[in-house]
C-alpha cells in the first residue's frame, strides 16, 4: 500500500474522531484527503475494507459503547453526542451492529448473553498464529455471516493461547471467522478469514494470522464476551 495514501486516510480518520457529533460529508473527507470525491471513496474502501460512511458509523457506535459503560449520560444524550438525531435510529443501528440494545449493553456491563447454541452439523478447524510475545494471549473466535462483523457471533469460543482450535456445530453456509485477542501486554490483535464454505461432510481448515489493530481498521463492534468467560481469563470490561 502506498504510504502517502495510507497517511491521507489516517488524516481523514483522525478528523472523524474529532467530529463524531457533527455532520460530516464525503466532500469533507475528500478535502482532508486531498482527493476527488469519487476517487476518495474507492481509495478509502481499499485501505480500510469498508466505505467511508460505514467507517464513520462504526466509530460513532464504538464511542457510544464507551459512553454507555463509562458515563451516566442517558441513551438519548449519547445518541446526540455521537451524531445521531433520532434515538430510534441510533438504538436500531446499535443493536444491529453490537448485538444488544444500548440499555441492555449498559445494564450487563458490556457483557453479551451466554454463548449461542450450535446451529448445524458442520465443523471449522484451524490454527491461530501470532508473534512470539503474544503466544499466551487468550483469543475469542466467532463465526459471522459477513466480512464486516455485526451482531452476536455464532459459536463464540475462547482459545486460551495460540494454536489449534475447533468450532463444531456450524451451520452449512458461506461465512467469515473472526479472531480477536485480549492481550495481557501490548496491542489487541485481530484476524478475519473468509469466505469459508462449511459442509457437513468435510471440515473446513483455516489459518487465522493475528496482527495488531491499525488506525485504518474499523472498530470491532459486536459484544464478544460473556461475563463467565471474561472472568475466567481475568478480564474486566
Amino acid at each position: 500500500m502506498d504510504k502517502a495514501i495510507e497517511e491521507s486516510i489516517k488524516a481523514v480518520i483522525a478528523m472523524l474522531h474529532e467530529n463524531l457529533s457533527e455532520e460530516v460529508t464525503i466532500d469533507d473527507m475528500a478535502r482532508v484527503a486531498m482527493f476527488s470525491k469519487f476517487h476518495f471513496s474507492r481509495i478509502f474502501q481499499r485501505v480500510t475494507g469498508v466505505s467511508p460512511g460505514r467507517f464513520l458509523s462504526a466509530l460513532r457506535l464504538h464511542e457510544a459503547k464507551r459512553l454507555l459503560l463509562e458515563t451516566s449520560y442517558s441513551v438519548t444524550e449519547i445518541c446526540h453526542i455521537v451524531g445521531y438525531s433520532a434515538v430510534g435510529t441510533f438504538s436500531s443501528r446499535f443493536k444491529s451492529m453490537v448485538g444488544m440494545a444500548p440499555i441492555e449493553y449498559r445494564r450487563s456491563g458490556g457483557f453479551r448473553p451466554a454463548p449461542l447454541m450450535r446451529s448445524g452439523p458442520a465443523v471449522i478447524r484451524g490454527v491461530i498464529t501470532v508473534p512470539p510475545d503474544a503466544r499466551n494471549d487468550p483469543t475469542f473466535v466467532g463465526v459471522f455471516p459477513h466480512q464486516v462483523p455485526k451482531g452476536l457471533p455464532a459459536l463464540p469460543t475462547l482459545v486460551p493461547q495460540a494454536g489449534p482450535f475447533e468450532l463444531s456445530g456450524v451451520a452449512p453456509e458461506v461465512c467469515y471467522v473472526l479472531a480477536r485477542s485480549f492481550p495481557r501486554n501490548g496491542a489487541e490483535s485481530i484476524a478475519v478469514h473468509g469466505p469459508v464454505t462449511t459442509r457437513p461432510e468435510s471440515p473446513a481448515n483455516i489459518v487465522l494470522r493475528l496482527r495488531p489493530m491499525r488506525a485504518v481498521d474499523p472498530p470491532i463492534l459486536p459484544a464478544l464476551l460473556d461475563r463467565e468467560s471474561s472472568e475466567a481469563i481475568g478480564l474486566c470490561l
